[in-house]
């Protein structure tokens, strides 16, 4: 018999006996302590002490703009937020379809989203059908008048901003943040923007303080003139202080809407220093020929600042705002 390895044997015997015992009570002070705070069991993954994924939540419940109660996925995959879709590449997500017309889709977006396929601006039911969503996000009222809130609703949840809400970008971004899950991230979104416009404000104030612009827009042989408050008329003179000239005021005061029809009488009265021009009519368009566009004054002063139909002056959001103060700052500030 070999004593010297029966000792050692009995030695770890005992170590192993004493480990397993303060073990114990360890576990034991443990119980105690758990015990005392009257703290109730939760399943919690070993390895992190956190809380397993079966107890993070897969839905929450969002009042939409019309009142809807509205169960909302966490993490939705399959998207469909028809003319919103600014706001959601601005949180860095990809929608299922994309907003379309016969002419075409958002072309400004298309470097974000040119593998998108398209689905008609009215959403036929058949086509929200076909993309199998798992949610919808519609931002005015009259998109799901008629019962087709109840039809997009049996095929996924539907959330509509609403029209207060819709028509104030800054308002539509965060709710649109909120719905999905990316509140903060729309903030910081937002914020970006802010900065960015002070910024370019400040230096259009100390190169071109006192001028004023206007937007224009040319399709079919007609012009149109973008209101004070509205769409690139925001960026213009909201966000970054240009004048508004008299017949842009006078125009805009007597309607509701973004782009008002304006005659060539009216345009001769255009007192603006610069004019932004987006012309859908292209090259040779008959109306640039005409002499009184050609007797403006900025047009005379070689002032015009002339972009495609293919850019984000028609519309507005955060990109779209972004790319317009790019726009203005190259075309103003020399």
């Amino acid at each position: 018999m070999n004593v010297r390895k029966t000792k050692r044997s009995t030695s770890t015997l005992a170590g192993i006996l004493l480990l397993s015992l303060l073990l114990a009570a360890c576990g034991s002070a443990n119980n105690d302590n758990g015990a005392d705070t009257g703290a109730e069991p939760t399943a919690t993954n070993t390895a992190t002490n956190a809380p397993t994924a079966s107890d993070q939540p897969t839905e929450f419940k969002l009042t939409d703009g019309l009142g809807h109660e509205v169960t909302i996925p966490v993490e939705p995959k399959r998207i469909i937020a028809s003319y919103l879709e600014d706001y959601l590449v601005a949180l860095d997500v990809k929608p299922v379809a994309q907003w379309s017309v016969t002419r075409g889709t958002q072309a400004y977006l298309q470097e974000y989203l040119a593998d998108i396929p398209a689905i008609p601006f009215d959403l036929p039911y058949e086509a929200v059908l076909s993309f199998d969503p798992d949610l919808i996000i519609t931002g005015m009222a009259s998109t799901v008048e008629g019962g087709k809130y109840e039809q997009y609703s049996q095929i996924a949840p539907t959330f509509t901003l609403g029209d207060e809400v819709n028509g104030d970008w800054r308002q539509a971004l965060l709710k649109v943040g909120e719905v999905l899950g990316k509140t903060e991230q729309a903030k910081q979104v937002l914020a970006d923007y802010e900065t960015k416009a002070a910024e370019a404000k400040a230096t259009i104030q100390s190169k071109a303080a006192g001028q004023s612009a206007a937007a224009l827009w040319l399709t079919g042989n007609n012009f149109f003139v973008v209101s004070d408050t509205q769409s690139s008329g925001a960026v213009l003179y909201g966000e970054l202080g240009l004048e508004v000239p008299a017949t842009v005021k006078e125009i805009a005061d007597a309607s509701e809407f973004s782009w008002n029809s304006i005659s060539l009488e009216k345009l001769a009265q255009l007192d603006a220093d610069h004019i932004f021009l987006i012309n859908s009519d292209g090259d040779g368009a008959e109306a640039l020929k005409d002499p009184v566009w050609q007797g403006i004054p900025a047009v005379k002063n070689g002032n015009i600042h002339e972009f495609g139909a293919d850019t984000s002056w028609l519309y507005t959001g955060p990109i779209a705002n972004n790319q317009m103060i790019d726009h203005i700052l190259e075309s103003i500030v020399k």
